[in-house]
């Protein structure tokens, strides 16, 4: 196991927690604005007033220079997409991307929203990523190695001729916003640390309809796009190794409960 992976003491992961729990709600309280005719710098907005009602930081703002309190993705927007004056539209999908900094502790979790009635297509890339994030979950068992994960979601997509973005990966968090281990989403052969309890990282896979690559924009720096104009989604989830089934920190409503029959040793 790295030295750099940081194994968090039971009061570090209430923090965690706590943080990760305020991060869920942040998406909870935006969804009934998630409509047509609003812009994307309005829902960053409704989330960052969110956050700092409740006495948190939004981590993104000023990381690395990022300007925003949230990342909003449309449609073809992989990941890290400014929120600004786009309007959203009737059949637009999107991910809203927030991390909450609370007494010092990072919560970090995403989520897809649909504007409208959207086409059966996008609807099963959402359907098809949010159920490979569940089949990510279910390799976080103690014993196991990080590139379960990665092996385990790239076997699910890859039936239905979705690609992997494997530029971007999920990350230990907590303490920092990015810790090691790097969590990566597609197949490995170098399956990485094991998992040991109080490690704390997220699983974000970024699914593209297309073709797996990314292009990020030359004048902001930031909007990662697909590079062939094809739709992508993503889900994300701040998961907690035990003793026995992950916690998952960001789930407030139980969306990825985890059974036992999931695990699996030899992806």
């Amino acid at each position: 196991m790295s030295k750099k992976i940081i194994i968090k003491t039971p009061e570090q992961i209430e923090g965690i927690k706590a943080s990760s729990i305020l991060a869920a709600k942040t998406l909870e309280t935006v969804a009934p604005f998630v409509k047509t005719g609003v812009t994307t710098k309005y829902l960053n907005d409704i989330c960052n007033q969110f956050m700092r009602d409740n006495k948190a930081i939004p981590a993104t703002l000023g990381y690395r220079g990022y300007p925003a309190e949230t990342c909003i993705s449309v449609n073809d927007v992989i990941c890290h997409g400014i929120p600004g004056p786009y309007v959203l539209r009737d059949g637009d999908i999107l991910n809203i991307d927030v991390t909450t900094i609370l007494n010092g502790y990072y919560g970090d979790t995403s989520k897809m929203y649909t504007v409208g009635q959207v086409s059966e297509y996008a609807q099963k890339l959402i359907d098809v990523t949010k159920e490979s994030l569940a089949i990510g979950i279910g390799q976080c068992k103690a014993g196991n190695r990080i590139g379960f994960i990665g092996n385990a979601i790239d076997k699910y997509i890859s039936a239905f001729g979705y690609a992997v973005v494997y530029e971007f990966c999920g990350h230990g968090v907590g303490i920092k916003f990015h810790e090691e281990p790097e969590v990566g989403h597609c197949r490995t052969e170098d399956l990485g640390p094991e998992m040991v309890p109080g490690m704390t990282f997220t699983i974000e896979p970024m699914i593209n309809a297309g073709k797996a690559r990314a292009k990020v924009d030359k004048k902001d720096k930031w909007t990662a796009r697909t590079i062939d104009g094809k739709l992508s989604a993503q889900f994300e989830h701040t998961i907690c190794i035990t003793t026995s089934s992950p916690l998952v920190l960001t789930d407030i409503n139980n969306e990825f409960p985890i059974p036992a029959s999931i695990f699996n040793h030899n992806i």
